[in-house]
């Protein structure tokens, strides 16, 4: 087992066989990435207070009650045999650094990262507007606007490009890795506690790039409950039906515990006062694992598409490109057959409208020719499974500038919005001043009230977040115009940049700075670095990733990541790819060996 690095620090792994690589990849990540990992594992079993504190109560609360860890549990031992001991591989490759990892704890930093990455959080903020607005207010907050997200994919002849966009945090959500073994050789962007290849690689014969398809599948239910001598009971769609309890306790470091109640029913876990979170992944203890081991092994689209028929959440757009020319476009995971008001709403437990029927919605694999692009739009491919998508100006400013021929590296960066512009920082400033405005507006006050969930969850069920979010939105909803509401003239501002500044979300406790990174773009761009008007311009989301795989010759392959390859401040590979993602641009894809350093790992067998 060997391990050499570029001049990034980025890892490329040689092993001779599968487990025996995935033992150094758990290995090589707990040195890169430790004090990340181990928070994240504390995520997903709900510990993550025994590292930090009360402030990690909020979290750990959720965790247990949705049943993280035991979800990440019971899918692990529903996986096929050779995957659990590569996933066991990888655990004895993180303990060997000292570092605590089950085997399924992959599973459960994955799941932890994706519980509120799909639409229950939204349903929580749309019943609260139908009760304080009206019905007919929810679609204000529904418009179709790049507002729902920014990532963005496309595939050209010979060419499979994109840019996920997420959260940005430090260190970044994605790790860059090669994995090269007798049986495969693959480069591409993983979860930092994730063995394998997720979401973009390239094997050298097929490529592929994911953005989420917008689906929706997640359902919240209202459950009425009862206690009786003998239990709790929940009322189902045929009457009242024993509901699983018992009591957990989260210890919080500085002494002390919390005991927290976790009930369960029929629909799944209680999440938040009498709501219950339905999933597919709880309801089949499958997170589609099963597919990492076989997409290394892919060599064709066809190959791409067999591996992810099986994936489950979140549900995803894979662009797929190989060196025989062919491209496919698949949507893949389960979205539910259900009523279309469980996509909206909370609802009724009791009620037989609302229950998931047998079966899942059929995913597409479509041949595609000439230029294809995914950017969480709606599309024939997408619309059967989602309610709120972005809309389509990236997608076809990114057609726009592909038609011109402009490069793949230049396409991510483009945007009306410069750094440098002071017209763009006006435009922003006014945008602010408009979303301020309608806080106060008399027809919203009722919208303002509290909603009475957790706030954790006040990402999403903040008012003044979502109104900024969705502006012209509510703008349509409210029959104004922004320039109705405040005049532009009136507005001033010095360049974008000067207050769209990158501000990362740091782990707990971390106390490491970043320079002062004055950013351009915003979010009806191609460049989607998001702020929300009314509230901060401060920027922490944005794409955690750039990459432009060339198909053929995967040498001419270049990516980046917004921070670096380490999660160690004192590391001269923590912050050196900062200022080439803010300028837009990338480094190589370096695939001969004997350009690399070889590092050697101390005790490695």
């Amino acid at each position: 087992m060997r391990v050499f690095r570029d001049g990034y620090g980025v890892p490329h792994l040689r092993a001779g066989t599968v487990d025996e690589l995935a033992f150094l990849q758990g290995r090589v990540t707990a040195r890169d990435r430790r004090q990340q990992i181990e928070v994240e594992r504390r995520r997903s079993e709900g510990l993550l207070s025994e590292l930090i504190g009360p402030d990690g109560l909020g979290w750990d609360r959720f965790a247990r009650r949705a049943r993280l860890d035991d979800t990440a549990r019971r899918a692990f031992a529903g996986l096929d045999a050779r995957t659990r001991e590569w996933l066991r591989a990888y655990a004895e490759g993180v303990r060997a650094e000292g570092t605590a990892w089950h085997p399924w704890s992959s599973l459960g930093v994955f799941l932890a990262r994706h519980i509120m990455f799909a639409s229950f959080p939204g349903k929580l903020f749309n019943a609260h507007v139908e009760r304080t607005l009206g019905p007919d207010a929810v679609r204000w907050f529904a418009a179709e606007s790049a507002a729902s997200s920014g990532s963005n994919a496309w595939a050209i002849p010979g060419i499979v490009a994109g840019d996920p966009h997420r959260l940005i945090e430090l260190p970044g959500v994605y790790q860059q890795i090669r994995l090269s073994c007798p049986e495969f050789d693959v480069a591409g962007l993983t979860f930092a506690g994730v063995p394998g290849v997720q979401h973009f690689g390239h094997t050298g014969g097929v490529a592929w790039a994911v953005t989420n398809a917008m689906a929706d599948y997640q359902d919240l239910f209202v459950e009425e409950l009862r206690r009786t001598p003998s239990g709790v009971e929940a009322r189902g769609p045929r009457g009242w039906e024993p509901a699983a309890v018992h009591t957990e306790t989260i210890p919080v470091r500085g002494g002390g515990s919390e005991l927290v109640e976790v009930v369960e029913t029929a629909r799944g876990p209680i999440v938040d006062g009498t709501l219950s979170l339905r999933t597919p992944t709880r309801v089949d203890f499958d997170l589609g694992f099963g597919a990492l081991l076989p997409l290394l092994h892919a060599s064709t689209v066809d190959d791409v598409a067999d591996a992810l028929a099986g994936w489950v959440e979140p549900v995803n757009s894979v662009l797929t490109a190989d060196t025989t020319g062919r491209v496919r476009q698949l949507t893949v995971g389960r979205v539910p057959v259900r009523d279309q008001r469980n996509e909206t709403v909370p609802v009724p437990a009791w009620d037989q409208t609302y229950a998931w029927r047998p079966g899942y919605v059929p995913m597409t694999r479509t041949a595609v020719s000439g230029v294809a692009v995914n950017a969480n739009d709606r599309r024939p491919d997408t619309e059967a499974y989602g309610n709120a998508f972005a809309s389509k100006a990236r997608a076809d400013r990114i057609v726009e500038l592909i038609g011109e021929g402009v490069p793949a590296q230049r396409i991510h960066m483009d945007t009306p919005m410069p750094a440098a512009s002071v017209e763009a920082g006006r435009r922003a400033a006014w945008r602010f001043a408009v979303a301020r405005r309608l806080h106060e507006h008399p027809a919203l006050a009722p919208l303002m009230e509290p909603h009475g969930f957790d706030p954790l969850f006040d990402s999403w069920t903040n008012p003044r977040v979502r109104i900024g979010s969705v502006l012209d939105g509510v703008l349509a909803g409210l029959g104004l115009t922004a320039a109705e509401v405040v005049d532009p003239a009136t507005v001033e501002s010095g360049p974008w940049g000067s207050r769209h500044l990158l501000d990362p979300v740091r782990l707990p406790g971390a106390t490491a700075g970043i320079p002062r990174t004055e950013l351009s773009g915003e979010r009806d761009s191609v460049l989607c670095l998001n702020s929300i008007p009314g509230v901060t311009d401060l920027c922490s989301r944005g794409p955690v990733a750039r990459y432009v795989w060339d198909i053929a010759d995967r040498q001419r392959s270049r990516w980046i990541v917004p921070f670096g390859a380490s999660g160690d401040p004192a590391s001269p590979h923590h912050l050196d790819q900062l200022p080439l993602w803010a300028a837009g641009e990338l480094i190589p894809l370096v695939t001969d060996w004997s350009a690399l350093i070889e590092e050697e790992l101390i005790g490695l067998c």
